[in-house]
C-alpha cells in the first residue's frame, strides 16, 4: 500500500468560537465516526461546497452512499465564520469590464445557485436572515476609488443596475462619513451565515451521512479504492471530493498552488439606541471594501455592528491584539462609538492562492478539489461544489478555468512566506486608508 497524503488532525482550531455562531441556540452535533465503513463517494469538508456537492450527488446518483465527514461542526467551521455576503453577480476582483460576454455566463451560473440556495433553505426551521439588502462598495483613497470606477464599468457593461453615491450620501444611509465614494447593487443577499449552514445541514436528506468531529488525517489509495484514515476509523471509498478549501494542502494536495491565510472578525454588542439612531437610515447594510485588504462592514438586524480585517500567513494571531486593532477601524468609520464593546472576536481562514484563480477539478484518479476560495463567497462556493459532483459523475460541466481562472504556480517555503508578507506590506501602505 502507497502512503499518498497524510494531514496533522487538529488544523481547524482556533483560539475562539464563531461569534455568529455564539449568537444561535446550542447545537447537537453529528456523531464522529467510529466504525470502519465503505462508500461510492467520501467528500471531505461540511461547508457550502461540500454541502453542495453531496446533494447534487444524490440528484444525479439516488443509490450511491454518500459520505461527509468534517473536522469541526456546523456553525463553527469556516462557513459559520465569514461575513455573510451572498453576491448573486462575479465578485469585484473577479469582474473584468473589457471580457463581458466570460462575465455574463459567470453571473448567469452565479444567479441560478442563488435562487438555489434560497429554495433549499425556505422549509427550514432556522432563521438564516437571508435578505436581498444589495450591497455598498466604498472608496477612502484614490486607490480605492479607482477600483470603484472599473467596477462600476463592469456592472455598466452588464447592464447591472447600481448607484453612485457621495460622501452626503454615503452618511445618510450608512452613519459614516469616512468614505469618499460609494457604489451601491442590489445584487446581494445578507444572512447569519452560522445560521444559513446549518439551515443547509439540516436540510440534507436522510440518505447523506454526515459526521462531525472527525477530520481526515491520512489519504492513501490501493488499487481502486482510496482509503481515508480518521482519528477512529477508516473509510474506504471509490471517489473522494475535497471541499475543506484551505486545508486541502494539509492532506497533500495542490501544495504549490494554495496558502492558508487567516483574517479576523468582531460584532459588537447590541448598540444603544442613541447610537443607533446615528447609524444612518438603513438598518441592515453590508459593505465591500474597494481594496482587497480594506475591511468589511456589516450593521445587522439586531442593531450590532460587524468588522472584518487584517490577514496573517499560516498561523492565527493572538485575539487580544486583534481585538484592540478592530476596534480602532471601527471608531474611524464611527467616532461617536467612543468606546467598544464586543460580544466575540473570532479568526478564520480563507484558501489564498496566488493569482485569484481557483483549484477545482480532478488532481488523482477519481480524486476532485474545490479549493482556493480567496475569499470568493458562499455563492461562488456552492456553484463550485455543484459542478465539481458532476465532473465527477461524467456529467457535461461549463469551463471553471476559462470562466474564472486557474490558481497559478507559488514557490516553496520560506520564500512564499517571505513573498507574501513583502506584498501584503507593499498592498497595506498603497491602501492603508482603505484598511
Amino acid at each position: 500500500m502507497k502512503n499518498v497524503s497524510h494531514s496533522c488532525p487538529n488544523y481547524t482550531q482556533y483560539n475562539n468560537n464563531s461569534g455568529w455562531n455564539n449568537l444561535l441556540p446550542s447545537y447537537k452535533s453529528k456523531d464522529a465516526l467510529t466504525d470502519n465503513i465503505e462508500s461510492d463517494v467520501l467528500i471531505i469538508g461540511a461547508g457550502f461546497t461540500g454541502i453542495a456537492a453531496a446533494k447534487r450527488w444524490e440528484q444525479i446518483s439516488k443509490n450511491d452512499r454518500i459520505v461527509i465527514i468534517d473536522a469541526s461542526t456546523a456553525g463553527e467551521s469556516n462557513s459559520g465564520r465569514n461575513s455573510g455576503f451572498l453576491l448573486e453577480i462575479s465578485l469585484a476582483n473577479d469582474a473584468d469590464p473589457d471580457d463581458i460576454l466570460r462575465m455574463k455566463e459567470c453571473n448567469s451560473l452565479i444567479s441560478e445557485t442563488m435562487r438555489t440556495i434560497q429554495d433549499e433553505i425556505k422549509n427550514s426551521p432556522i432563521n438564516s436572515q437571508l435578505n436581498r439588502t444589495g450591497v455598498y462598495r466604498a472608496a477612502v483613497s484614490e486607490i480605492g476609488i479607482k477600483s470603484l470606477n472599473n467596477y462600476s464599468k463592469f456592472l455598466k457593461s452588464s447592464g447591472l443596475d447600481y448607484e453612485h453615491l457621495d460622501r452626503n450620501q454615503l452618511e445618510e444611509k450608512l452613519g459614516t462619513r469616512l468614505y469618499k465614494e460609494g457604489l451601491y447593487n442590489p445584487h446581494c443577499y445578507l444572512a447569519q451565515p452560522a445560521a444559513l449552514i446549518r439551515s443547509l445541514v439540516g436540510a440534507l436528506s436522510e440518505k447523506i451521512e454526515l459526521y462531525e468531529n472527525t477530520p481526515a488525517i491520512s489519504l492513501q489509495r490501493k488499487r481502486s479504492k482510496w482509503l481515508i484514515k480518521t482519528p477512529k476509523s477508516i473509510i474506504k471509498t471509490n471517489k473522494i471530493i475535497i471541499a475543506n478549501n484551505a486545508f486541502c494542502s494539509k492532506l497533500g494536495f495542490a501544495e504549490s498552488y494554495i496558502s492558508t491565510i487567516y483574517t479576523y472578525a468582531a460584532l459588537t454588542k447590541v448598540l444603544n439606541r442613541d447610537i443607533i439612531d446615528s447609524l444612518g437610515s438603513n438598518n441592515n447594510w453590508g459593505i465591500l471594501p474597494a481594496h482587497r485588504l480594506g475591511s468589511t462592514l456589516r450593521r445587522t438586524i439586531d442593531g450590532r455592528l460587524m468588522i472584518r480585517s487584517f490577514y496573517d500567513y499560516g498561523k492565527e494571531r493572538d485575539n487580544n491584539e486583534i481585538s484592540k486593532m478592530l476596534a480602532q477601524k471601527l471608531i474611524r468609520r464611527f467616532p461617536k462609538l467612543k468606546k467598544i464593546d464586543f460580544d466575540s472576536v473570532w479568526g478564520g481562514t480563507t484558501g489564498f492562492t496566488y493569482n485569484g484563480g481557483p483549484i477545482w477539478g480532478e488532481f488523482s484518479k477519481n480524486l476532485f478539489i474545490s479549493a482556493g476560495c480567496n475569499g470568493g463567497g458562499i455563492v461562488k462556493g456552492t456553484l463550485f461544489g455543484k459542478l465539481l459532483a458532476d465532473l465527477a459523475n461524467n456529467k457535461k460541466t461549463p469551463d471553471i478555468n476559462k470562466l474564472f481562472g486557474k490558481a497559478s504556480w507559488m514557490p516553496p517555503e520560506p520564500i512564499r512566506k517571505i513573498g507574501f508578507k513583502m506584498i501584503s506590506m507593499i498592498e497595506r501602505n498603497k491602501a492603508k486608508a482603505e484598511i
